[in-house]
């Protein structure tokens, strides 16, 4: 009975985040249900606002904005791996890097929510995200689709999740939850199978192994990201993150990037592709998620991964006519049943830490 809050936040994993999730909601309620009385009090029943139908055409509302927001973002990442081997067509990875980087940072900008400040405490963790999540990773699919397909990167990058729990494993300095070790178990044995045609390929000159240990440090990159970006758009809020760590981007990744691009050799199709590459792929998405996770809550919000290998598997055969092994379409369906299974066990232990805290 003599325990605090705090205490509680430290046995029960995600217990802080439930506690805004169950407060949070309090405050909604009592907000919602205050502003419907004073429309009710005023007369505006009269107008249909407290109506059922008026209520349920705004419940029907909600759940197709929530959709598309659960949907889109999934969308737009799995075609980027698309977009990134029609950039390739006509400028150098580096240059591919820059430019969607500096789009998605030009783009964020036009965006007044993106620019309020941050805490000074926070900059130059922010600058390390910007490495970590963005200057990093995304050099790294470019000189990776060099060696393996779009549809093949793409599916690989189902094992984010999985990359993302393990660190916050190691950070922690514990074991994971059963159910999360289960997962992690399931999921890191879809992506060897993924990998395992092109890392057994008979011909090692092709550079498929090569290609493969990229995307694994993109991965392992981001899954150091995560935990630390989580904390930050906390405090700060998503979009403000994401803007100044784009723009510490764009400087690491200029004195490379820019002579690619000036000595790149311009199409049409590739010019467009790293148009909606940085635009959408790098910045609205983004903003895409961060709207859902404030909807949603990041666990729901975060099942939009799921549709990355997918959308990826199926634009990289159906536009580029890429050569995908069963095995590794199978190893796909295994990974995002490990990711799944986190994501379960994740949510589980927020319900848990709900209920103990509204228990008292």
């Amino acid at each position: 009975m003599g325990r605090s809050r705090q205490s509680i936040g430290r046995r029960v994993p995600h217990a802080r985040d439930a506690r805004r999730t169950l407060d949070g909601a309090r405050v909604y309620r009592r907000g919602c249900d205050r502003a419907v009385a004073r429309r009710c009090a005023v007369g505006d029943a009269a107008a249909g606002d407290c109506s059922d139908d008026r209520r349920a055409a705004r419940r029907n509302r909600a759940i197709v904005i929530d959709w598309l927001l659960l949907v889109l973002p999934g969308c737009v990442w799995g075609a980027s791996f698309l977009f990134i081997a029609e950039g390739l067509e006509s400028v150098g990875p580096n240059g591919v890097t820059f430019l969607r980087i500096l789009i998605g940072f030009l783009t964020l900008s036009a965006m007044p929510a993106a620019r309020r400040p941050i805490r000074r405490a926070d900059r130059w963790k922010t600058a390390g995200l910007g490495v970590l999540w963005l200057a990093f990773p995304l050099s790294m699919f470019p000189f990776a689709e060099q060696h393996v397909s779009s549809a093949l990167t793409g599916m690989l990058n189902g094992a984010t999740a999985l990359f993302a729990a393990a660190v916050a494993s190691l950070l922690a300095r514990r074991l994971p939850a059963r159910g999360v070790l289960v997962g992690l178990a399931v999921g890191f044995t879809g992506a060897v199978l993924i990998a395992w045609p092109g890392v057994a390929a008979p011909d090692p000159g092709d550079g498929q192994a090569f290609g493969v240990l990229l995307i694994v440090f993109a991965l392992t990159s981001y899954g150091f990201a995560y935990n630390v970006a989580g904390p930050l758009q906390q405090r700060n809020g998503a979009l403000p993150v994401i803007w100044r760590a784009l723009g510490a981007s764009v400087l690491l990744t200029a004195p490379l990037g820019i002579p690619a691009v000036l000595h790149a050799h311009w199409t049409l199709w590739p010019v467009l592709s790293l148009l909606t590459l940085g635009a959408f792929g790098t910045a609205i998405a983004n903003v895409l998620a961060a709207m859902g996770a404030g909807r949603m809550g990041a666990t729901t919000a975060s099942a939009t991964t799921f549709l990355i290998p997918v959308v990826a598997l199926v634009v990289g055969v159906a536009v580029r006519h890429e050569q995908v092994a069963a095995l590794s379409i199978a190893g796909a369906a295994i990974c995002l049943t490990g990711a799944w299974l986190i994501r379960r066990a994740r949510a589980a232990e927020t319900v848990v830490a709900v209920d103990q805290i509204a228990s008292r």
